[in-house]
């Protein structure tokens, strides 16, 4: 279900049983795997920090990076209750919104998995756990992110109207940042369920988790990557 994006009814009747059964045995299944996020999920030690610098600035000369930060839109289906409106996002459709920080490798460090489709980047980035690791310098390096995040010591944004002098900066942050917009492609050319979740928004970022699990135990495997087609925008898949 969660590489195909198959509806349980399907499932159910390919092997013979019914929704419900179907239903349960994925959700335990689900939070199994999300129980092993702090295993598969989690920011190196010092040494191997030093590593990932090293495999982020042989992208384009970019230094002292530990990772590139962004969100994705999961799309669900519209919840029920009076905080239906809250997971309408800018691109009015319902969704939970997941911040996701990546190495080099395309292989997912940190991920947050359970605010809604309106709440803005900035603001999960600055209620996360690694916004108040890197702020109280537990970490020795810098993120990037784009435009929507605001500039900080630890957290590295283009300038909005580059100089000349600026313009290798800004193409160098850009190649490198990309990292993280691969890593979402990745991760939803993997896993099509992603595509869009048909359960309520709880159990959305369950799954959302559980195949971030299973794409960095997918690289830590080094199993062949799916294709992921070009400028393609993958918070607005149907």
């Amino acid at each position: 279900m969660l590489i195909h994006g198959a509806f349980l009814y399907s499932v159910g009747d390919a092997e013979q049983l019914n929704k419900a059964t179907i239903c349960r045995t994925i959700r335990s299944v689900c939070l199994a795997i999300k129980a092993l996020a702090d295993v598969f999920i989690s920011f190196p030690g010092h040494r191997r920090l030093c590593d990932m610098k090293e495999e982020f600035y042989r992208i384009a000369g970019f230094p002292n990076v530990i990772g590139a930060v962004d969100c994705t839109h999961i799309r669900i289906k519209a919840p029920s209750g009076a905080h239906e409106a809250d997971f309408v996002n800018r691109k009015s459709f319902h969704s939970i919104n997941v911040q996701m920080v990546c190495n080099a490798d395309c292989v997912i460090s940190n991920v947050v998995a359970k605010w809604p489709g309106s709440v803005h980047d900035s603001r999960i980035f600055r209620a996360s756990e690694i916004y108040q690791c890197l702020s109280q310098g537990e970490f020795s390096g810098v993120l990037l992110g784009d435009r929507g995040y605001g500039c900080q010591p630890f957290l590295l944004t283009p300038f909005t109207d580059p100089q000349e002098a600026q313009q290798a900066y800004n193409h160098a942050h850009a190649r490198t940042r990309a990292r993280v917009e691969m890593t979402f492609g990745l991760l939803k050319a993997r896993f099509h369920c992603l595509h869009k979740l048909r359960v309520n928004p709880v159990r959305a970022c369950d799954i959302t988790v559980a195949c971030a699990v299973l794409h960095n135990v997918a690289c830590l495997r080094k199993e062949r990557a799916p294709r992921v087609p070009p400028a393609m925008d993958w918070d607005n898949l149907p």
